[in-house]
């Protein structure tokens, strides 16, 4: 019996320490073969301020100031892509299954198994906000611990400081929380106001599928789907008074429309392609994206196949050159969905292979320094509090 005990608890210690890294190397690839950047491209590269609105690092439990070999995102690949700005997203739930097209709330949830993996505490275990809580208190953590390597972003003042420090020096990347979905919330507005004070300072909406909040893109409701339900509006009306940033990215369409009628309301789409360019599910309409872009939004690129119709990196900048030709270069930015369970062409410390592929499409200097950042910041010193 002892010996039996012995081998059950390697097998759990297999389980825990084994499986989690499994999933993820099968999950998040990055395919080889980006562009070797010229040496123009690397001169202009380290002058860019670069930020990018999506990676769901954060799920995979993995410590940021160490290099990994799995994902695409860790403090010192940040560090080596020159990123002066990453969104780290929570993800709470996705249903087995998972599809672009339609997805039920009822469906098996993946990530209570992945959570339970990776013994991650039992309050994560079946609540939705102590999950992105306890996401959000590992990387407030990490920047406590060395502040040196990041800083999290709640503020106008603490944008300022992060790029004044930068432009001087500093090696520091800024992490902005943001969650993926406002299930998080489980219906309750207190849920919503313990993760603003918690860090939060963007919320996705919806995810995969409808919630307390009202239809995703890939829900139940059909290709329209539904808009904001009673208890969305009062969460829409909470974060424009909150200064908080609104995501439409998994938003039905219904959503979409009756979020960018509200007055006040300037959403972005984090992670997202372009409907004319690839015309895929995932991909909103193009008057959609040009809706949001008359609102003062960004519309951020991803970088992965289901947006850009291809997985290379000219594929990402084909899609950056849609959205430009869309919506305008003011308008433009970086999605990447790094860690998102997506393969993409490059990960974060290669970002210089786009700034490459972006010169030989022709595009300015200035243009690319606006699409790699700097519209990021602007918009950002615009709506934080």
């Amino acid at each position: 019996m002892i010996g039996l005990a012995g081998v059950l608890a390697l097998g759990a210690a297999g389980v825990f320490t084994l499986a989690p890294g499994i999933v993820e190397n099968g999950q998040n690839g990055t395919l080889p073969g980006a562009p070797q950047p010229s040496e123009r491209a690397l001169a202009l590269h380290k002058t860019l301020v670069i930020g990018d609105w999506h990676s769901d690092a954060l799920l995979w439990d993995r410590d940021l100031r160490q290099r990994s070999t799995r994902g695409h995102v860790d403090l010192p690949r940040l560090r080596e892509g020159n990123v002066a700005l990453q969104v780290f997203t929570t993800v709470t739930k996705s249903p087995s299954g998972l599809n672009y097209e339609q997805n039920s709330a009822e469906a098996a949830d993946d990530i209570t198994l992945l959570f339970l993996a990776q013994a991650r505490p039992p309050r994560t275990w079946f609540d939705l906000t102590e999950r992105a809580l306890h996401q959000a208190a590992q990387l407030t953590a990490t920047a406590d611990a060395a502040p040196d390597e990041l800083r999290i972003i709640r503020s106008k003042a603490d944008l300022a400081g992060l790029l004044a420090d930068r432009a001087a020096g500093a090696a520091a990347v800024g992490g902005l929380l943001g969650a993926e979905g406002g299930h998080a919330f489980a219906g309750r507005i207190e849920n919503y106001e313990r993760m603003r004070d918690a860090g939060f300072r963007l919320i996705g909406l919806t995810h995969f599928f409808d919630n307390e909040l009202g239809g995703s893109l890939h829900g139940e409701a059909g290709t329209e789907g539904t808009g904001l339900s009673d208890f969305g509006r009062e969460v829409v009306a909470r974060m424009i008074s909150d200064h908080m940033v609104i995501d439409l990215a998994h938003a039905s369409p219904a959503m979409a429309r009756e979020v960018l009628a509200t007055p006040g309301a300037r959403p972005i789409v984090s992670h997202t392609g372009v409907h004319g360019h690839c015309r895929t599910q995932r991909n909103f309409t193009d008057d959609i994206l040009r809706d949001v872009a008359a609102k003062g939004g960004l519309v951020g690129i991803g970088f992965w196949d289901e947006v850009n119709c291809a997985n290379t990196v000219a594929a990402i900048a084909d899609s950056i050159l849609a959205a430009i030709a869309l919506v305008g270069e003011d308008h433009v930015s970086l999605g990447s969905d790094f860690d998102g369970a997506v393969t993409t062409p490059l990960d974060a410390s290669q970002l210089a292979s786009l700034t490459h592929v972006l010169i030989d499409k022709g595009l300015s200097d200035a243009t690319i320094a606006k699409v790699m950042g700097g519209n990021m910041m602007r918009y950002l010193g615009d709506v934080l509090p």
